[in-house]
């Protein structure tokens, strides 16, 4: 049997492709020897220097949903994180509830009391902290998500991506994984990309 992968796995909540993208991460621990490390970055933080925010208006309030997952991860640890994201996830995107971050830390099993650190800068440096990580490893002309695996050599690689819809499943979702892997073996390789042509889907994909 393979030996187990950790994959460290930085996502925004509000960012709906980061969504798909963790589906797929999701199917793919079932299929192949692979843990998730969620870690949080942000999207605000990401944008704040930037002249044109492609984020628009919605840039103050894209600090809460991430601050409330930084608060979940430092005080009750990396499942109840995934647990977090897998209910933001489901009333943001599936649902369209944006606003209902109590709910959503209902749905995850968590104390709804949590929602309250939306509106507090104390999570903000651990955000920032975490953030950067990503951006150490892959770059600064990127988004979200960031995932990050042992290259040849033991030392973390990370990319921006991979941004797929629908999220594959079974053993597509694991063939995908493997072809992620064989692209971070290889230490010259930087990037693949095209446009995108149409809107994100959150049917599961074949």
């Amino acid at each position: 049997m393979s030996e187990q992968r950790t994959v460290d796995f930085w996502f925004d909540p509000v960012c709906p492709y980061t969504w798909i993208t963790s589906r797929w991460m999701v199917e793919v621990t079932k299929v192949r020897p692979v843990a998730v490390r969620w870690r949080v970055m942000s999207l605000s933080v990401l944008n704040e220097h930037r002249d044109d925010n492609p984020e628009g208006d919605w840039g103050d309030y894209m600090w809460a949903p991430v601050r409330v997952c930084a608060a979940v991860e430092e005080r009750f640890g990396q499942q109840a994180l995934g647990d977090l994201f897998t209910a933001m996830g489901t009333r943001f995107h599936l649902r369209g509830e944006w606003g209902n971050l109590p709910a959503a830390l209902a749905d995850a099993g968590l104390p709804e009391g949590i929602a309250e650190a939306a509106e507090s800068t104390a999570y903000d440096e651990v955000i920032r902290s975490s953030h950067a990580q990503a951006v150490a490893l892959a770059g600064d002309d990127i988004g979200t998500p960031v995932l990050a695996v042992a290259g040849p050599g033991g030392e973390r690689v990370g990319f921006f991506g991979p941004v797929v819809s629908p999220a594959p499943t079974g053993e597509t979702a694991g063939r995908l994984w493997d072809g992620f892997l064989l692209l971070a073996a290889v230490p010259g390789f930087y990037e693949v990309k095209r446009t995108r042509t149409e809107e994100p889907r959150y049917d599961m994909g074949g």
